[in-house]
């Protein structure tokens, strides 16, 4: 009982002494124990644990449909310790000056007026971002679209305008249509009639995804588009979030097919966040997938694949018909995978 002022004051002096002693141990222990590394146990016999500690896959390169040598040459970047972003753009510029490709690059398909156009981004592992669109008459605009994201403000040029960024950055005009394009063209003027044939090669998309030893993570996608399509058609390829996004804390994604349906879901920046909310890299391009198709209930006349990366290496692919391919390489060799 206190009995006095002089007692009171004793009493909670010592009561304010004792306070602030458990709060100064108690910031110790609290600042100990977020300095002090978490460490799980790969042995689930000692600790009962269900986790473990994953050792990365480095370094990976994968891409969209079974395009060998695109990921044999960004393999030959990342097995020299080369950045996963010049890994990316001189894997996809394979096919870009493949004339045989004729969905990429140089020999890619005409719109329906017979102009080439093509579309390209890439992206890096700070989130910098560049892309073209509708650009004619050169035959890398992955390159373009490099030098649009690391020389200007800017994230997308566009038709002339990129052209002639492309021209004062030294890149060569080309005539992009080929014998073998032109006589295709021709022969599609006598019905006109468009359509999206699944699995055929008449907007099969390139999209590579890198990851270099470093674990730095990198993305570039490139088109010449839909066959045939409406003049100054834009499809998901070049649109950072849509045909590709990267996040280098978590991983990257892409896509191929009918991009317009790929648009209206933000499908690779999806497939990202649900990879950040704990989800694999293939259970996030099904449910990628689930989502267009919950928006297209009873429709089985286009197709779209999502390819994926985590962090650890981890891939994944899902598509809405069987058929859709990706390439891989890795230290053990490279792989086609059938999705």
């Amino acid at each position: 009982m206190i009995d006095s002022k002089k007692d009171a004051f004793e009493y909670f002096e010592i009561t304010r002494m004792k306070r602030r002693k458990f709060l100064k141990n108690s910031t110790l222990t609290a600042a100990g124990l977020m300095s002090t590394p978490i460490l799980v146990s790969c042995d689930k016999n000692k600790n009962n644990s269900s986790q473990a500690i994953i050792k990365p896959i480095l370094p990976v390169v994968v891409c969209t449909w079974n395009f060998k040598n695109a990921t044999a040459k960004a393999w030959e970047i990342l097995s020299q310790k080369g950045t996963a972003l010049d890994a990316v753009e001189q894997g996809v510029m394979v096919e870009e000056a493949d004339a045989t490709n004729e969905t990429v690059g140089l020999g890619g398909r005409p719109d329906r007026d017979g102009q080439v156009t093509l579309d390209a981004c890439i992206m890096d592992k700070d989130s910098n971002c560049g892309s073209v669109v509708y650009l004619k008459n050169i035959v890398h605009p992955v390159s373009v679209a490099r030098k649009v994201m690391e020389n200007t403000p800017h994230i997308i040029l566009a038709g002339k305008g990129a052209e002639q960024f492309a021209y004062e950055y030294g890149f060569k005009k080309t005539n992009l249509l080929t014998k073998s394009t032109k006589k295709q063209y021709e022969a599609w003027k006598k019905t006109s009639q468009y359509e999206t044939v699944i699995n055929i090669e008449n907007h099969d998309t390139i999209g590579m995804l890198a990851i270099d030893h470093n674990g730095d993570i990198a993305g570039a996608c490139t088109t010449s588009g839909m066959a045939y399509k409406i003049a100054g058609r834009i499809g998901d390829s070049p649109l950072i979030g849509a045909g590709l996004y990267v996040d280098n804390e978590v991983g990257g994604a892409t896509a191929t097919g009918v991009g317009e349906e790929v648009i209206r879901t933000v499908g690779s920046f999806l497939i990202v966040e649900l990879m950040r909310q704990g989800k694999s890299p293939q259970e996030a391009c099904e449910e990628g997938v689930r989502r267009i198709m919950n928006k297209n209930k009873d429709r089985k006349d286009f197709q779209i694949g999502f390819l994926a990366i985590n962090k650890q290496g981890k891939t994944g692919g899902y598509c809405v018909h069987q058929g859709f391919t990706y390439s891989q390489y890795t230290d053990a060799g490279q792989t086609e995978n059938i999705v």
